[in-house]
């Protein structure tokens, strides 16, 4: 597989999408439920046909999970792709210019090529597992640790299964509060992913996270030098395979993860 040849496939895609959103996003929206809270419009579903269309021409024998329209293709392939066409749907309802395009693509279940492209500030970030993490002005340098009296700023992350009420979250999102200088709740994640490689904020934490948009913004970070880790203090990779209880983690700078990391640990003691 020339992960290269795919990267600017995908780089593509997620650019012609980002095009498409950018020029309607300010439109009359169809808008319907999809329950717990989630939502999904036409422009999630007309920028997906686009993805899907570009990737099935560039690779017929791959695999495609999307966001809205599910899984399609050989399910025992050897290469899938995870598709989000608009990741900040419940942004982009309420007018906030707050969104991004994502793919990922696997092998075995883990990410070997990421990207997560902006419409709103036309840039986009890609890896490729062992490869780096790059940016619009190149390879991305690993995030310095910025010590902070006032704490960290971090960004949260939960799936959309979690009650509102849920025990845990609401123990660790208090918790969080205290110890953070500010915590972002950015309503799309891979959006939180790349500001975390940028190193615009310091850490991103996550409950019962999504799996679409998981694996891709994940690799983002990894290469560009940030630990994860799941609750359990384990190296954590974002397997496409892990039940949803288990997509929790922490993902930071190295010199910051087991401080969270020991928070996290404490509240659900």
């Amino acid at each position: 597989m020339d992960l290269d040849h795919a990267r600017r496939v995908a780089v593509g895609a997620a650019e012609a999408a980002g095009a498409l959103l950018r020029e309607r996003a300010t439109g009359v929206l169809g808008i319907r439920s999809k329950g717990r809270g989630d939502i999904v419009t036409d422009l999630d579903l007309a920028s997906e046909r686009l993805l899907l269309e570009r990737i099935r021409a560039a690779f017929p024998g791959h695999r495609v999970v999307a966001e809205e329209s599910g899984a399609s293709g050989d399910p025992g392939a050897e290469w899938t792709w995870l598709v989000d066409p608009l990741d900040g749907t419940n942004n982009v309802a309420i007018g906030l210019p707050l969104y991004v395009v994502g793919l990922a693509l696997c092998h075995g279940g883990l990410a070997q090529l990421g990207v997560v492209h902006d419409p709103v500030g036309g840039r986009t970030w890609s890896a490729v597992r062992g490869g780096g993490a790059y940016g619009p002005q190149g390879r991305l340098p690993s995030p310095r640790h910025r010590a902070d009296r006032h704490g960290p700023v971090l960004a949260w992350t939960q799936g959309h299964a979690v009650a509102r009420d849920d025990p845990a979250v609401r123990a660790l999102k208090a918790a969080l509060d205290v110890r953070a200088r500010r915590v972002l709740q950015l309503w799309a994640p891979l959006l939180g992913w790349v500001m975390l490689a940028r190193g615009d904020i310091d850490a991103v934490v996550g409950y019962h996270a999504e799996a679409v948009d998981l694996p891709g913004g994940l690799l983002i970070a990894q290469e560009a030098g940030l630990r994860v880790v799941g609750f359990d203090g384990k190296p954590f990779d974002g397997r496409t395979d892990l039940p949803a209880d288990r997509r929790d983690f922490v993902a930071a700078h190295p010199d910051l993860t087991d401080d969270l990391l020991g928070l996290v640990t404490t509240v659900l003691r």
